[in-house]
């Protein structure tokens, strides 16, 4: 009778040793996710800032002369050179900065001024030179808003959503030809937000969102995996603005809507 008893324990003890096994691979993986939420994104933070460092490094490096380089007096004192990572990227950052500087006064404006109508000749480089200036003015001007609004809006066809920015209101010749006021709106593509269509849409067919420009971006890049919250109350939470479905009747409603753009300017 001892000899089974003694051999049924052995036998749990085995059942119970391999059922801690068994349980002890999924909180291994579990924690290798939660390490890979943590160490992937600092990761590849680090490797994109330390390639771009490298690549303006390589550049701006070898333009330096030798007797103002910091890397010829640690040469000197040391021995041997270090490379001191990030130089490219300081030198550029102020003599940028001294550009600014610059042109920011009378004789740097008439440069300027002189060079752009020197560029104004030149049939092709007029045009990308142009743009490529609007586009930066646009982007980088002081307390800009580029991206003024992240609204909702059916693209592209109705029942469809998407969501888009407000870039402006529609003015020149596109306006004067529509008879309804248009709003200009930037459907941006995933993963690359900096692709996409500029659509013109009636202020009466655009839903505003409560999410920040920030928040949107963060949605479109993601493909939808990253959801800001809903910051509404209950009520609007509960209480349906727009609907997908096509038929008549809702096209009857969504006519009837206010225009929201037209109740911001109010």
């Amino acid at each position: 009778m001892a000899p089974k008893l003694e051999s049924s324990r052995r036998q749990e003890a085995r059942r119970r040793l391999r059922r801690r096994r068994f349980n002890l691979f999924p909180k291994i993986r579990a924690y290798f996710l939660a390490g890979a939420l943590v160490t992937a994104p600092l990761a590849i933070t680090f490797a994109v800032a330390w390639w771009f460092i490298e690549l303006v490094d390589r550049n701006i490096v070898p333009m330096i002369p030798e007797h103002w380089n910091p890397d010829t007096y640690l040469r000197e004192t040391i021995g041997f050179e270090i490379g001191l990572p990030g130089l490219g990227l300081l030198i550029l950052f102020i003599a940028i900065t001294l550009i600014g500087a610059l042109t920011a006064g009378f004789l740097g404006r008439m440069v300027v001024s002189f060079g752009e109508r020197i560029l104004a000749q030149m049939p092709v480089v007029r045009s990308v030179y142009s743009a490529i200036k609007q586009i930066l003015e646009t982007v980088l001007k002081q307390q800009s808003n580029a991206f003024r609004q992240a609204v909702l809006i059916e693209y592209p066809r109705r029942g469809i959503w998407a969501i888009g920015f407000i870039t402006g209101t529609t003015e020149g010749e596109v306006q004067s030809l529509v008879r309804e006021e248009v709003v200009n709106v930037f459907i941006p593509t995933t993963p690359n937000p900096t692709s996409g269509f500029l659509l013109f849409v009636p202020g009466k067919d655009i839903v505003i969102l409560d999410m920040s420009v920030e928040e949107a971006v963060k949605m479109v890049i993601s493909g939808g995996i990253v959801t800001p919250p809903d910051r509404r109350s209950a009520l609007e939470r509960a209480t349906p603005q727009v609907s997908a479905e096509t038929y008549e009747q809702q096209d009857v409603l969504r006519e009837k809507r206010p225009s929201p753009i037209s109740q911001n300017e109010d």
